[in-house]
């Protein structure tokens, strides 16, 4: 069998213990594709009805290996949120979170390196209803992702940040929870993309230990005493990996945190050479996902807290009234930003104001819409959000009248079988894609051009 990874890598991981390296090679040849969701529970109640034939994720209870990656395009219930094409490996979060019961109070999370949203929208769906969720990202182009991806998923209790992970350092003892998914050499996505390989080089694994390092140590203040960090890559590198867990252990006091793993998943354990923490290694010839590194800290160092009684909250606006004529607003509050009216929960208006004077914000709760002075004119966000009024008038669509839609073409006024006006939701298998404006002989569509689908 010919040899065509790294030279340097293959030395690294033959001094993994027991390590298969005839296997790790064999799978990597095949160069097979994997394709793995994650369900929005909010929206999709009947997950087996989507997809019949899917496998159950072992580590993650609404996530599905899919038999035939299907055409995300050409699916109007991905495009309204109702589930997250994700690789399985990553998705070990929700395990952690469950194992740990970080899903049983609430809790303020920080995503450092939030983009695309597959981790951010997996804590959305497994922190409880009364958590709050920062989504970050440092580049601005990513954070646009991120910020649809998240609208698309439909909470009201995230805020989405485009700041270098320096600023949350302003925020001591802020959150109890931080993920740092942090930009890796990316061994871990060899077998899924071969053009990878070329790019890897072990200057290139120094180099990102060092930015991920810098990552940490900016942003680390920001965690509280007792909160926990999860940290993980899609990289097998040791420097980028358990090195790291070490380093933070020694400079952060920091105490890893063990999991009780089933054995018949297959993840192989990984002690770091000076803590002995205890880290995760999720390697493709033994399981059912790509290449991933994932290990948990708490944090026993002394850490002061952030003063909120600082804070004075500004006079608010917004129109007292408006809100709940569109959204189910309990436990929310209106505010408006510029001429955006915006619903975000009541028990973090506090929170919202420091991170607002802290940060950039790219969004914050569910943007309702667009107020006139007069009236209020829906935004997309609101059609997508989980909070939004089941009593809305909504006209309901086949498969090809639902992509007519998402390709902003004009759809036939016979669909408005019912003769509403005003402003009505598309839906489509019980499912908001957006709003049109219904007209006594034609439908004007509002389905954001920026996120239209191409004609295929």
């Amino acid at each position: 069998m010919s040899n065509f990874l790294p030279n340097a890598l293959i030395e690294r991981l033959n001094k993994e213990p027991e390590f298969n390296m005839q296997a790790f090679l064999q799978v990597h040849e095949q160069e097979q594709k994997i394709s793995s969701v994650r369900i929005n529970p909010a929206k999709l109640k009947n997950p087996q009805a989507l997809f019949p034939q899917a496998e159950s994720i072992p580590w993650c209870d609404r996530g599905y290996f899919l038999k035939k990656r299907p055409v995300y395009t050409l699916d109007p219930l991905y495009h309204a949120g109702a589930y997250y094409s994700q690789e399985a490996s990553s998705m070990f979060l929700a395990y952690a979170i469950q194992q740990l019961q970080l899903d049983k109070k609430a809790l303020i999370a920080l995503d450092m390196c939030a983009a695309p949203g597959g981790k951010s929208t997996l804590l959305q769906s497994y922190l409880s209803d009364d958590s709050l969720l920062v989504s970050n990202e440092i580049i601005k182009s990513r954070a646009n992702i991120l910020a649809e991806n998240m609208m698309k998923w439909g909470g009201a209790n995230v805020v989405v940040t485009n700041n270098d992970p320096v600023s949350f350092g302003r925020l001591p003892g802020f959150f109890d929870l931080m993920v740092v998914d942090a930009p890796c050499s990316g061994s871990g996505m060899f077998r899924k993309d071969h053009d990878a390989i070329d790019e890897w080089s072990e200057a290139n694994v120094k180099l990102c230990a060092e930015r991920q390092k810098r990552i940490l140590a900016d942003s680390i203040e920001a965690l509280k005493t007792d909160g926990y960090l999860f940290y993980s890559t899609c990289s097998y590198s040791r420097e980028e990996n358990e090195e790291i867990v070490d380093w933070l252990s020694e400079e952060f006091d920091m105490k890893g945190i063990d999991l009780d793993v089933r054995a018949e998943w297959k993840i192989t354990r990984s002690q770091t050479p000076k803590s002995n923490a205890q880290t995760f290694r999720f390697y493709p010839h033994e399981i059912k996902g790509e290449g991933f590194f994932f290990a948990i800290l708490q944090k026993k160092a002394d850490q002061s807290s952030f003063n909120r009684k600082r804070i004075k909250t500004e006079k608010n606006a917004a129109p007292k009234d408006e809100l709940q004529k569109w959204i189910n607003d309990e436990g929310l509050y209106a505010f408006l930003h510029q001429d955006q009216l915006h619903a975000f929960p009541k028990a973090y208006a506090l929170e919202l104001e420091a991170l607002q004077r802290v940060l950039y914000l790219k969004n914050a709760g569910t943007a309702v819409g667009k107020w006139t002075g007069r009236e209020l004119i829906p935004s997309h966000d609101l059609a997508l959000s989980m909070h939004v009024r089941k009593d809305i008038p909504a006209i309901d669509v086949d498969l090809e009248s639902a992509l007519q839609y998402l390709r902003k073409d004009n759809l036939d006024a016979a669909v408005n079988n019912s003769g509403k006006t005003g402003w009505l939701l598309v839906r489509y298998e019980g499912i908001n894609l957006g709003w049109v404006k219904a007209l006594p002989n034609r439908i004007n569509n509002y389905y954001p051009k920026e996120l239209r689908i191409a004609n295929l």
